[in-house]
């Protein structure tokens, strides 16, 4: 029996690397369109357009059958809604993205609450039952799943270690049980951008956040070449003037990974965290510019940064349905480009930058 169970383990261990890996294939990087139906709405209500579940199935389609996509799109993280809607012409959308080439994601959190007894402070709940509804995605056709916790800065007085903690362990329990159902699990510890902090304050706490959560990984026995980290970059408070070169925000990220992130994680999917699209691409292409020989592929998963110029083109209107897609597809080929990286150059000068995170410390 026991070497029955090894077999097994190791061979769930080879189809979450296998999947792993090509989620951060090489020119490639993964669509965010996980949002809740509360959101889409929102987004969809400062456009004009209704917020119907007919509208968002509409838009759904538009990004998932744009042509040509899964050449530089790896996967789709889907919300529950997505995952169970159907094309116009009544194929599932797990279909379609299976046509294309592009893996099935879903979100598994539901959300950000109080943390109890912290003020201003969150904790991402979504553990009850989880077991039970990774089943169900896997039996859909999903090949991995995310779960977002979310940490603010405020001056040295947030995060609290209670909130990194909390945090920390519900990403590892979550990412056992994904593994547990052969999902690959997207960990994403988002270091929010709100505030007035500075960039050594950010990252700092990109540091900070990021050594526990890997410590929760350890602690539960999660494999680590199975799984795909999503971190935000290292990058001022949105409430300041200043203004920060690409190249800094490229070190600097850089440090705290090389400090942080174990070379057995096969790849980087960073979150765009509300930077202007074109930021958000000239900050990933400097990263794999700077460092071609990472350990880990560094790419994309991209939601409004992807999402922004197709949106405010379709607007609800069928007429402008390819002029949304070609608006998407630019956005897809400017990032799926600047996650490649060149052949020359060496880690030596942002090694040197992993010592700036233990003098912040």
């Amino acid at each position: 029996v026991g070497t029955v169970v090894g077999m097994q383990a190791i061979t769930r261990q080879a189809s979450l690397s296998r999947i792993a890996n090509a989620m951060v294939a090489s020119g490639k990087g993964i669509l965010a369109m996980d949002e809740s139906n509360g959101t889409c709405n929102k987004r969809f209500a400062a456009l004009g357009i209704p917020a119907e579940e007919s509208y968002r199935r509409a838009y759904r389609e538009l990004l998932l059958s744009a042509p040509g996509i899964g050449r530089g799109i790896s996967g789709a993280i889907l919300y529950d809604e997505t995952i169970r809607q159907q094309t116009t012409k009544g194929r599932p959308f797990t279909q379609l993205m299976k046509e294309n080439h592009i893996l099935v994601g879903i979100k598994v959190d539901t959300g950000a609450k109080a943390l109890s007894g912290f003020p201003g402070e969150t904790v991402t709940e979504g553990l009850d039952g989880l077991r039970e509804r990774l089943h169900e995605y896997r039996q859909m056709g999903a090949a991995f799943a995310k779960w977002r916790a979310v940490i603010r800065i405020e001056g040295q007085r947030l995060p609290s270690t209670a909130a990194v903690e909390a945090n920390a362990h519900a990403l590892a329990r979550y990412a056992a049980l994904c593994q547990e159902s052969s999902l690959v699990p997207i960990v994403e510890p988002e270091v929010l951008m709100d505030g007035a902090h500075s960039i050594d304050r950010a990252q700092e706490v990109t540091d900070q956040v990021l050594k526990r959560v890997f410590a929760h990984l350890r602690m539960l026995d999660v494999y680590l070449p199975g799984v795909v980290l999503k971190p935000s970059m290292v990058v001022p408070g949105s409430e300041t003037e200043a203004s920060v070169p690409v190249e800094e925000v490229a070190e600097r990220t850089l440090a705290v990974l090389l400090d942080c992130v174990p070379a057995s994680v096969p790849g980087i999917a960073f979150l765009s965290g509300g930077q202007p699209d074109d930021d958000a691409t000239s900050h990933l292409e400097a990263m794999n510019r700077i460092a071609p020989n990472a350990p880990w592929a560094l790419t994309f998963s991209y939601g409004r940064a992807l999402q922004r110029c197709a949106l405010e083109t379709w607007r609800g209107d069928p007429s402008a349905v390819r002029r949304a897609q070609d608006a998407l597809l630019r956005r897809v080929e400017a990032n799926a480009v600047a996650s490649e990286s060149p052949l020359s150059t060496t880690l030596t000068r942002v090694r040197s930058l992993s010592t700036m995170t233990s003098e912040l410390r």
